[in-house]
């Protein structure tokens, strides 16, 4: 079968981003006397939203949802200012965007990120041809939730079947699986290729390019 899209996670796939997230988080417990932490642990506490980013990061192990709901807006707030300030493509991103558009394949993107901030990253790093570009608005239809993806596959004409899904995380390769799309993890993300090979994954890109090969094989 022709594969006609791909679908890609924004953080860690498409872009590196953990410093401005990193930068943002230790800024809102720096506020609070909090303890904070270095880009490594951030990379474990990133894949499933800001709110379950400012869970992991706060001290206490069950905190109140009232200080969870106050440092996410003081997060999004503060992220919202920096998030394009160290963020930058993965070396190669752009080369293979530009080589699925000439292709005519179908780009899209599919985050955990809010909405509004996966929109601003990508305009500001990637190519416009690029859609949609959906990110985080209902808590519940968060990844690995196949709800959105095949809204994306509806919205572009392409059976999911037809549809490559590329992650850096085990969410993401859940959420290929569980639309019944072809699940691709990276090499130069957040998590290790164990982790990804364990959820399911068919495939591990050890650089962006490689996803071409995967195309021409079939």
């Amino acid at each position: 079968m022709k594969y006609k899209a791909v679908i890609f996670d924004l953080d860690g796939t498409l872009v590196n981003s953990i410093k401005d997230i990193a930068d943002a988080m230790n800024i809102v417990l720096e506020n609070r006397n909090y303890p904070t932490y270095n880009y490594d642990t951030y990379k474990t506490f990133v894949g499933s939203g800001v709110r379950s980013l400012v869970v992991k990061a706060l001290p206490d192990e069950n905190p109140k949802n009232e200080e969870v709901e106050a440092c996410f807006i003081e997060m999004m707030q503060v992220y919202s200012k920096c998030c394009t300030n160290k963020t930058m493509p993965y070396d190669g991103i752009l080369e293979l965007l530009n080589q699925l558009d000439a292709k005519n394949i179908k780009v899209s993107v599919l985050s955990n990120k809010e909405d509004t901030l996966t929109k601003k990253v990508s305009a500001f790093l990637l190519p416009d041809f690029l859609s949609p570009v959906l990110g985080l608005k209902v808590e519940v239809d968060k990844k690995p939730n196949p709800k959105v993806a095949l809204q994306i596959c509806d919205e572009i004409q392409v059976k999911p079947e037809e549809t490559i899904f590329v992650g850096d995380t085990d969410v993401d390769i859940l959420v290929a699986k569980n639309a019944n799309m072809i699940p691709v993890g990276v090499s130069w993300g957040f998590r290790d290729k164990e982790s990804l090979i364990d959820a399911g994954a068919t495939h591990i890109l050890e650089h962006p390019l490689d996803l071409m090969k995967i195309l021409e094989r079939v």
